[in-house]
């Protein structure tokens, strides 16, 4: 399970709102300080916690701090569908123009279609899964008491 903390910032019937801070990966290197990536993660970070609508029949309360958590299949599940299928159509769509001896504008603009439509079907596929349970993240109360790093 892959898990991010959060803190309860709205209860709503059979759902709750929970607020997370999106951290960049540049903030756990030792080489930070000397780092160009590590300045430019810095300054484009954004800052603003980013909020999540979660069904949950648990009792919650504002200010709760819960812990999200996602299983990894999904996750790479999804990052395989919206990353590679988009790609794939791509050079599907670019190799079955190029069969046909088109020239290469006709390849690149094949291409580009290719690509569009992937992402198209990407997105309607996806709405299947919408409110599937097995895709959705659950939540899990924390047992320890932090103090929350960003402001709600």
């Amino acid at each position: 399970m892959i898990e991010e903390p959060g803190i309860v910032v709205a209860v709503e019937g059979g759902a709750v709102w929970v607020a997370t801070q999106r951290k960049t990966t540049c903030g756990s290197c030792a080489a930070k300080a000397a780092c160009g990536q590590g300045l430019l993660n810095s300054l484009a970070a954004d800052k603003k916690p980013h909020t999540i609508k979660i069904q949950s029949d648990a009792q919650w309360h504002e200010g709760d701090q819960v812990t999200l958590s996602i299983g990894e299949d999904s996750l790479l599940r999804g990052a395989f569908l919206v990353y590679m299928l988009p790609l794939f159509f791509m050079f599907a769509a670019a190799l079955g123009v190029d069969a046909l001896n088109a020239s290469e504008p006709w390849i690149i603009f094949a291409a580009a279609l290719g690509f569009l439509g992937g992402a198209l079907w990407v997105r309607l596929y996806s709405h299947r899964y919408l409110n599937d349970v097995a895709t959705q993240p659950l939540l899990v109360k924390n047992q320890s008491v932090l103090t929350p790093r960003f402001d709600v």
